[in-house]
């Protein structure tokens, strides 16, 4: 590693899972950032191969509404099970075979490996079932809340590019671990800030648009808590969730989040220059204090 490539942060590379999402030019330019001494981290999803699987199963997805109005998947112990083998199995595998035939070492990590990610088990979940609040009981599912930075540390330390997937850790209330669900942007949003490394979340449309219909409304940057409070209003749906994870990068510890296309030529080197919606950590500041 050079001495300039060094002084600069890690990189989380977020690929999505959709099929809309082609990963071919984000493992061009990890590969490109490698040959040049950066320090990266992929994270990736993989909802199409879950359902994929799970239709090859014969097992119907089931989809709830929580209590904040948020849609997602509801993972009892039969959809954790063809969850695993697709994004921990095939995704992943996939996926480390593509870079490694590009000429990065990377080696495939799930997040219960070495307590990656880890966090405690959400068995129950409050959803919301013709109009009324219910609890569902039996989920699989969490959100990460530790992170073992110096495992991907010393594998980045030794030349090697860590490709992390779901499932994580779930921590049971006696002591247990279970490999449960967890949302992929969030997963990158916690290795990000554990490693105050750059996060780029790759998705297939240009950034976060003030018009969620019209892409010549690009938010180009925020910066200040009044143009994250713009953001958090244009973000609709999916986005919202990837804002959210952004939020939670930056208050962990990292420097900016991109969100930025996919699909565009070079785009992670793109999203790492002036592509995409920019968000940085001074966007979090209180009022009065940017």
């Amino acid at each position: 590693m050079s001495d300039d490539a060094s002084a600069e942060p890690p990189v989380v590379v977020k690929v999505g899972g959709a099929k809309a999402v082609d990963p071919a030019g984000a493992v061009g330019d990890v590969a490109h950032l490698v040959a040049n001494g950066r320090d990266v981290v992929v994270v990736h999803g993989g909802s199409t191969a879950v359902d994929d699987l799970l239709d090859r199963l014969g097992v119907e997805p089931e989809y709830v509404e929580s209590a904040s109005g948020v849609t997602g998947r509801f993972t009892d112990a039969e959809t954790m099970e063809a969850f695993t083998m697709a994004m921990a199995g095939q995704v992943n595998t996939d996926l480390v075979a593509t870079l490694r035939e590009a000429g990065v070492d990377a080696v495939g990590l799930s997040g219960v490996d070495g307590g990656v990610l880890s966090g405690p088990r959400k068995s129950a979940v409050r959803v919301v079932e013709g109009g009324r609040k219910k609890i569902r009981r039996g989920d699989h599912s969490g959100k990460p809340e530790s992170v073992n930075a110096d495992l991907l540390s010393t594998l980045l330390g030794d030349g090697y590019v860590p490709v992390v997937s779901p499932p994580m850790a779930g921590q049971e209330s006696d002591g247990g671990v279970t490999a449960v669900n967890t949302d992929a942007d969030r997963a990158a949003a916690a290795i990000a800030g554990a490693l105050g490394a750059e996060l780029v979340l790759l998705t297939d449309v240009a950034g976060v648009y003030a018009d969620p219909d019209d892409p010549e409304t690009l938010i180009d940057a925020a910066t200040t808590p009044g143009d994250l409070a713009d953001v958090e209003a244009a973000a609709e749906g999916f986005m919202g969730k990837k804002v959210m994870a952004a939020k939670e990068a930056l208050s962990g510890g990292s420097p900016e989040v991109v969100v930025a296309d996919a699909n565009v030529r070079d785009p992670v080197v793109n999203a790492l220059g002036d592509g995409g919606t920019h968000i940085t950590a001074a966007a979090l500041a209180e009022e009065g204090e940017a």
